[in-house]
């Protein structure tokens, strides 16, 4: 699956940062980046998490394309 990050909606609070850091970071500015835009094995729940506890939404999960 693919990770999708809707920049205008996103807060750059940290939560998903918090629950998937080897997914998500926060820059020295303090605006949300992407380490991948996919998920592994090793990763999933932890981005399901962090797409559910999102206060903006701003996270989704997208089939690959095939």
């Amino acid at each position: 699956m693919k990770i999708k990050v809707d920049f205008d909606l996103c807060e750059s609070n940290g939560l998903c940062e918090a629950m998937a850091p080897e997914v998500f970071e926060l820059d020295d500015d303090d605006f949300l980046q992407l380490r991948t835009e996919h998920t592994t094995d090793e990763n999933i729940d932890n981005v399901k998490r962090a797409v559910a506890a999102c206060p903006r939404a701003a996270i989704t999960l997208v089939e690959d394309d095939a």
